[in-house]
């Protein structure tokens, strides 16, 4: 069964006096329900505009994106999205801003409410319901973006380098987080990143992206078992991946 299939996905973008830029070309690969898969390549390779055609908000040039079937022609409510910056509002609490989504989408409130409060509490955030984004960390404040993202009950969460603006500790720490809520929500995850070492700690599949115009590389499996400790990082297993991985970029670009 497959819950994301893209086929021959081309993106061109047309600006008058300029060059055409061809941000993507030819990419295709297919996403079983459940799976977690990381994206990973140099910047400029067209990480990012992939995750926003898979979401519905830009408009490819050519090529086929299906979401369990069905054609991704806009936003849709099997996808949940968490971006570079959480973007939280800053005059609505941390509740007000989790359930933005079910407020948009018209969803009972009480049961909004309710779901957000659990949320919360799942990624630690009990007794914040009633801060600002003023008074959260950084990770505290991605923490509310994922759930956010989550409050709707997506099937598919797409990342766009979440935790690329946060400390190395800190954003250890997401991870393992980020890996227990795909365990106990048995989502969908796609997430894009610029660092080999979390695509493959993350990750049942790496997808491995070219400098642009992107296309793709390799999708290597990741083998290695889980639940994922910090400690694998350590292991020969572990550098194996990071290797087959860096060696798409000697000489052609590295990751930032």
């Amino acid at each position: 069964m497959t819950r994301v299939a893209v086929s021959h996905l081309e993106k061109r973008y047309r600006a008058p006096g300029r060059d055409e830029v061809i941000a993507l070309h030819d990419v295709g690969m297919t996403i079983e329900p459940g799976s977690f898969v990381t994206v990973v390549g140099p910047s400029g390779c067209g990480k990012s505009t992939l995750l926003r055609i898979l979401a519905g908000t830009l408009e490819r040039t050519s090529g086929q994106v299906t979401i369990d079937g069905r054609g991704v022609s806009g936003p849709t409510r099997a996808l949940g999205v968490v971006f570079q910056s959480p973007v939280l509002l800053p005059w609505r609490t941390v509740l007000a801003n989790v359930i933005v989504p079910s407020e948009i989408q018209g969803a009972d409130k009480s049961a909004a409410r309710r779901r957000a409060r659990a949320l919360l509490a799942t990624v630690g955030l009990a007794g914040f319901e009633d801060r600002y984004p003023s008074e959260l960390s950084g990770g505290m404040a991605q923490r509310v973006g994922i759930c956010r993202a989550l409050v709707h009950q997506p099937g598919i969460l797409l990342m766009d380098e979440p935790f690329g603006a946060l400390d190395a500790m800190t954003r250890e720490t997401m991870n393992l987080e980020l890996l227990r809520i795909w365990r106990e929500q048995g989502i969908t995850i796609v997430l894009v990143t610029h660092s080999i070492p979390e695509a493959v700690f993350l990750a049942d599949r790496v997808v491995v992206m070219t400098p642009r115009p992107g296309r793709i590389a390799e999708v290597l499996c990741v083998d290695l078992p889980r639940p994922r400790t910090l400690e694998m990082f350590n292991t020969p297993e572990f550098g194996h991946h990071v290797t087959a991985i860096r060696r798409h970029f000697n000489g052609a670009g590295g990751l930032d």
